[in-house]
């Protein structure tokens, strides 16, 4: 089978260099534009797409990326698969600047996004345990490792609202919850990529220490993108030693995601969400079991 790699890249991730074949793809979603136009092109014999999360001259914050429109377009655009590359803060001395962590786990601290592609009209409960594929995440370790990065093969990402970066008493808050790292941008994109049945899996560059470490300097731009450019190449190393790695879909958790999630009857569904979401749920069949409340 011939897979279709999604890659969104975050902050200081914004092309993926050696790609050929390169055209630009413009797609409109039900939910408005994507945070950029997507690149496709051939890695080997695999199609890569790259979306620039934060819009190709990082413009769009994190609380105002259209996560919806994101994911969608790279599902309408033939996506297979879907790797995140995000710059994370580390809440663990173990994990140092420069190291890079593939996600195992999440806490959406979140407040104002819009977190589905499921509203009034149309319910459906996807599984979020676990919210990465494990395979894929397994292929992203060993790729990461084969390209020379000092990789962390688990660890919970704690996702806060943004703008601003943490307060030393909720940096200090989210160290005693045991969590890994911490960032502005994985939620809701890994939910939505659950509904969207695409297996995912997020990569995490840790730029800094967040503001709980003392004796570290305080999280800033500048310390972010200064540790980013040092390892400026080793995402496309990673992407690229992935191309043949990537599992088969049938083996992840969002494969069929949507199968007995969908708990509205089709007849009585509401007619302008149900054609909203026509490219999602076309065969997408209701669980007469009912939801858990």
């Amino acid at each position: 089978m011939t897979y279709i790699l999604a890659v969104i890249g975050g902050s200081g991730f914004y092309a993926i260099p050696g790609l050929s074949n390169l055209e630009t793809l413009r797609i409109e979603t039900p939910y408005g534009a994507p945070s950029s136009d997507i690149l496709r092109g051939q890695l080997g014999n695999t199609t890569v797409l790259f979306l620039a999360r934060h819009g190709k001259h990082h413009e769009i914050a994190p609380h105002s990326i259209n996560y919806r429109a994101n994911v969608c377009a790279l599902k309408l655009a033939g996506a297979t698969h879907l790797i995140s590359l995000s710059a994370v803060g580390s809440m663990r001395e173990s994990m140092r600047p420069s190291d890079v962590v593939v996600v195992s786990d999440f806490i959406d601290l979140t407040r104002r996004r819009v977190a589905s592609f499921f509203d009034a009209g149309v319910v459906a409960h996807v599984s979020m345990a676990p919210p990465i594929c494990p395979d894929l995440a397994l292929a992203v370790s060993t790729s990461a490792t084969i390209a020379g990065a000092r990789v962390h093969t688990q660890g919970t990402y704690i996702c806060i609202e943004g703008p601003q970066f943490s307060t030393r008493a909720e940096s200090l808050l989210y160290r005693s919850w045991n969590v890994a790292v911490i960032g502005m941008t994985a939620m809701p994109e890994a939910k939505l990529a659950g509904e969207a049945e695409l297996p995912y899996s997020n990569l995490a560059f840790v730029t800094d220490y967040d503001c709980w470490n003392e004796s570290e300097a305080n999280v800033s731009v500048d310390v972010v993108m200064a540790t980013l450019r040092q390892n400026a190449d080793l995402a496309p190393k990673i992407v690229r030693e992935l191309i043949d790695r990537i599992p088969r879909p049938e083996s992840s958790p969002a494969h069929d995601a949507l199968k007995n999630a969908v708990i509205t009857d089709p007849n009585h569904r509401d007619r302008e969400h149900s054609v909203q979401l026509a490219w999602l749920i076309g065969s997408a069949s209701p669980n007469p079991e009912g939801s858990k409340s």
